[in-house]
């Protein structure tokens, strides 16, 4: 038998079934046997070969797959080593500073919305950010950065093309920086979905927010920018509130609305930075110490330092395994070790929670403050110290004037961004000084002034103001100019770009229509990035002047400050003026404003080189008028007299203040201070009316601040009940009239008039315990109840017309419901106080005879039901321009928007004038705002008391020599002798 050969399948070779199955000489059956087992061990030999085949191609694939997973995750480690390496690269980078005189233009310019022409300034008086130039200069800046400042040219034209405006010596500053704002967060009107942007009080973050950011709570469209660039502030700091000891942070805008290509409410275009990189831009972290997180808290000081110490700790802890990892990475060079190293250890060590903070460490995130109290400062410069973080500023810090060298011993050049003169409210604010900005300065510790920007209190529009009352308090004028310039400027890091007019700066540019310091210094034109945002044509109607109509410079005062006298000459003076029955011969006065002696000239001024003289014999004024006039007068006083040689002396009447707490609450935030609040149960019942004269008290911080303004009599009424620390409730009480000398108790004189008015609430102050229109309804009730009646009790004199119904009411259509109410009974004597909305029902306040007590002189639309206030010059008329127009009787207050305190009662008088200057009242009229108009509109017995003044007290830097008030008899005692604010203690 021929035996059977087999060969493998290989290469070409034909498959098995096609080889010969069977030898010539087998048998049959042979051949069947033979040709199943082939079948068989053909088939056993392709299960081995297919097996090994498949184990060979596992391997080889298995083998392949290895070595790819090897490479891939190779590559994903140094991708990530390299990742990491940036970042250590960038972990101290800090914004670069650009010298002014090189940088390429303002990286917010854009073609579409951009300053398109170029503009030149001519002949304007120039503070620069340092101090005035001496010369008249010309100012051209184009696509939003000021080309050059040169002393002021004869030629005609300064340009090739552009605009060009003849400034005619008006006066010119830096845009105003304001270091501290809420707005575009707590956005006008503020409502419960606008409002509650600012403060993260969630008890799970607890104090410590530093992660969050406030431009991812920025509104674009918040109209109080607007408002506030139309006061010269071009540029703010906005940062998060102070419920927490690190808030989150900030960042600075430029309050330009739309500014950008597409004209859209666009948060990124409003940042200063917009155009920069991100990594090269400023960083700002808000803090608080003190009052704000214990009470949102409930933890004490030693707590909240402890849990900031061991977050700090945290971050550094953090901050030093970054360094480790870091300094290791940057010595390996081969690709295995580093792979291996990023395998073994990770990635560049980062937590979200802690990054801010580690920057901040690190100094690429600058530290800003909300502190007041001296022990605040020292713990929080001490814990900072210990992290070598630097302090850039104190904001608020009303008792920093208290330790000056205990700041400056910690060597960071803290700035104190401060209010000038908003003080009082709580117990934090009430050791404050109004020569606070001086004292710092005369320290060398850079002052800046700040608005707070939230409600109308601190609207942010007013910032230069508050750099004049600073002034007027002594802080030298190119110092308070510098408070509101170039000083913030420099505490953000951004004094290379704004705080100066200077080549190569921001166009922020403000055109003033008086000296900057001066009473209601108002722009006529607001440059931001070179971009005009005041519509000339409302500035003239507003102002009565505007830059390009106007043909000269408006007058204005050089503004001065304070005459003071030292506590031993003023002490001995004093002893002498307050002697019973002493006289006394006054001379250099050069205006009087009486009006309530009939024997003596109620309006006197002199010119040149006279002066009137002033004889006061034993409690009578005996003569007014000029030396000859009153030389029988002098002579009869004799040597008795006490001589008063005055430079520009002014005679007042004793001025009189309407307020919300002097004398029945001391600190708004503490109630113990104050006389608390009625529990009325039945409103309609008179027996349940509150009286403050029978819980008020007569002195008080607020009392030395009145008698520094010349305010010798107020009225108080009794304390507002209060929801949630808002004003609330239809009923407030009946006010009283008091004396502010000091020299007075209630049982002997200190309360001149008992029952003043009855006051109550319509509108949003009322809502705290019913409806605005249960509130009409309840008022109509009572008055339809009582008229006609003859009883005696509140009510029924007020039906009756005995006794003034006073109504504080803001919005326009619940102004019109007292209109009405006034129409229905018509024989009760109503008076309005706030007046938010009156100017638009000025006319049918004239026609009904109701007269306003406006609080609102300068309101902003910070609630719904003020959103539709005047806010004045330059973008609106004044509201007091419209009521004079009107014929409406009114007079003024310096109420705050939420009662807080009475800080501002010593500007009463600059209030007078800031409202007349736009009211185109005289000086007489302005006087008459705070004196005889509250007389007459409140039925006050008449005023007799009389105030002596060093300079005009309707400008900024006069000073009371000597008030003079009524006693029991009808005579004049020296109630107040040269008052000053020392800041601790009364006079």
């Amino acid at each position: 038998m021929d035996s059977l050969k087999y060969e493998p399948v290989i290469g070409n070779s034909p498959p098995p079934y096609e080889v010969e199955a069977y030898g010539h000489n087998a048998r049959p059956w042979a051949n069947r046997r033979l040709k199943r087992a082939c079948s068989l061990s053909r088939f056993i030999a392709l299960i081995l070969i297919s097996t090994i085949l498949y184990l060979c191609l596992v391997l080889e694939r298995q083998v392949s797959l290895q070595y790819s997973a090897e490479d891939a995750s190779a590559a994903l480690l140094l991708q990530r080593f390299d990742d990491s390496l940036r970042l250590c690269a960038a972990r101290n980078h800090l914004p670069p500073q650009v010298s002014p005189e090189t940088r390429e233009g303002n990286p917010r310019w854009n073609s579409v919305r951009g300053q398109n022409e170029t503009i030149a300034l001519r002949n304007a008086t120039l503070f620069d950010g340092e101090s005035f130039l001496s010369t008249p200069v010309d100012i051209v800046f184009s696509k939003g950065q000021v080309q050059s400042v040169s002393p002021s040219s004869a030629a005609e034209s300064i340009l090739d093309s552009g605009i060009e405006y003849d400034l005619k010596g008006r006066f010119v500053t830096p845009g105003v920086v304001d270091m501290h704002s809420h707005h575009l967060v707590e956005s006008w009107p503020a409502l419960l979905a606008t409002g509650t942007d600012g403060n993260e009080m969630d008890p799970v973050f607890g104090p410590l927010t530093p992660f969050l950011r406030i431009t991812e709570s920025l509104k674009a469209y918040d109209q109080a920018a607007r408002i506030i660039a139309s006061g010269g502030v071009t540029s703010s700091l906005i940062i998060p509130g102070s419920a927490n000891t690190m808030g989150g942070e900030g960042t600075v805008v430029k309050n330009l609305m739309k500014p950008g290509e597409l004209g859209e409410y666009v948060v990124e275009e409003m940042l200063l930075e917009h155009g920069i990189a991100r990594s090269d831009r400023h960083r700002y972290m808000k803090f608080a110490c003190g009052e704000n997180p214990k009470r949102v808290y409930s933890h004490t000081r030693m707590a909240l330092a402890y849990i900031l110490r061991r977050h700090l700790t945290r971050a550094r802890e953090l901050m030093d395994k970054q360094e480790a990892w870091c300094y290791t990475a940057s010595g390996l060079h081969n690709t295995a070790e580093r792979a291996r190293f990023v395998d073994d250890k990770g990635g560049y060590p980062e937590q979200l929670e802690l990054e801010s903070t580690i920057a901040l460490i690190r100094g690429q995130v600058l530290m800003h403050n909300h502190c007041y109290e001296p022990q605040d400062f020292e713990t929080m410069l001490g814990v900072m110290h210990e992290f070598g973080v630097r302090v850039r500023a104190f904001h608020h810090a009303i008792e920093a004037w208290q330790v000056p060298e205990m700041l400056k011993a910690y060597g960071d050049n803290v700035t104190i961004a401060t209010f000038a003169e908003d003080a009082l409210y709580k117990h934090e604010a009430y050791n404050p000084s109004l020569y606070a900005g001086a004292i710092l300065d005369a320290h060398g510790l850079p002052v800046a002034y700040k608005s707070d920007h939230a409600g109308e209190s601190t609207d942010a529009k007013y910032v230069m103001s508050q750099a004049a009352t600073g002034h007027a308090f002594h802080l030298p004028a190119d110092k308070a100019l510098q408070s509101v310039t170039s000083i913030p400027a420099k505490a953000l890091d951004l004094d290379f770009r704004i705080g100066y007019v200077r080549k190569g700066y921001d166009a922020d540019i403000v055109v003033w229509d008086s000296h900057p310091l001066s009473v209601g210094a108002t722009p006529q034109q607001v440059f931001i990035d070179g971009v005009p945002t005041l519509d000339s044509k409302i500035v003239y109607e507003s102002t009565g002047y505007s830059m390009e109509t106007s043909s000269e410079r408006p007058d204005s005062p050089e503004p001065i400050m304070r005459l003071r006298k030292s506590q031993k000459e003023s002490g001995e003076f004093c002893a002498l003026a307050k002697r019973k029955s002493q006289s006394f011969v006054i001379s250099g006065i050069r205006k009087s404003f009486l009006d309530h002696y009939s024997d003596v000239a109620a309006s006197v001024s002199v010119s040149g080189n006279d002066n009137l003289t002033l004889v006061v014999e034993r409690g009578e004024i005996s003569c007014l008028g000029m030396a000859e006039a009153c030389h029988r007068e002098v002579t009869a006083v004799g040597n008795n007299a006490i001589n008063i040689a005055l430079q520009n002396g002014h005679v007042l009447p004793g001025l009189t203040a309407v307020t919300d707490t002097l004398g029945i609450k001391e600190i708004y935030m503490e109630p113990a201070t104050g006389n608390g609040a009625a529990d009325v149960k039945d409103v309609k019942n008179p027996s349940y009316v509150d009286y403050a004269k029978y819980g008020v008290f007569l002195d008080g911080k607020a009392f030395s601040r009145a008698r520094l303004g010349g305010v010798t009599r107020a009225v108080t009424a009794p304390d507002l009940s209060t929801v949630d620390d808002e004003p609330a409730g239809f009923l407030r009480g009946v006010s009283v009239g008091i004396k502010t000398s000091g020299t007075k108790t209630i049982l002997d004189g200190g309360i001149f008039q008992g029952d003043v008015g009855l006051h109550v609430s319509i509108g949003e102050a009322n809502k705290g315990t019913g409806s605005v229109s249960m509130a009409v309804k309840t008022l109509r009730e009572i008055l339809a109840e009582n008229t006609g009646k003859g009883n005696e009790s509140a009510y029924g004199l007020v039906a009756d017309g005995k006794l003034p119904l006073i109504i504080q009411v803001e919005r326009a259509a619940y102004t019109q419901q007292v209109v009405s109410i006034k129409r229905d009974f018509p024989g009760v004597n109503i008076v309005i106080y706030g007046g938010h909305g009156v100017p638009s029902v000025a006319k049918e306040l004239a026609a009904a005879n109701i007269s306003v007590i406006l609080s609102a002189t300068r309101p902003g639309p910070g609630a719904w039901e003020t959103k539709d206030s005047l806010i004045g010059p330059p973008l609106t008329r004044s509201p007091a321009s419209i009521l004079s127009e009107a014929g409406v009787r009114y007079a003024i207050s310096v109420a705050a928007d939420v009662p807080v305190s009475d800080s501002r009662i010593h500007a009463l008088a600059i209030e007078a004038a800031w409202t007349a200057k736009y009211a185109g009242l005289s000086e007489h009229d302005a006087v008459r705002l705070v004196s005889k108009n509250v007389e007459d509109i409140l039925g006050l017995k008449p005023n007799k008391d009389m105030v002596l003044w060093e300079n005009n007290p309707l400008q900024l830097g006069a000073s009371v020599v000597l008030s003079f008030e009524e006693t029991a008899d009808g005579k004049l005692e020296v109630g107040t002798c040269w008052p000053d604010d020392v800041g601790l203690t009364s006079d």
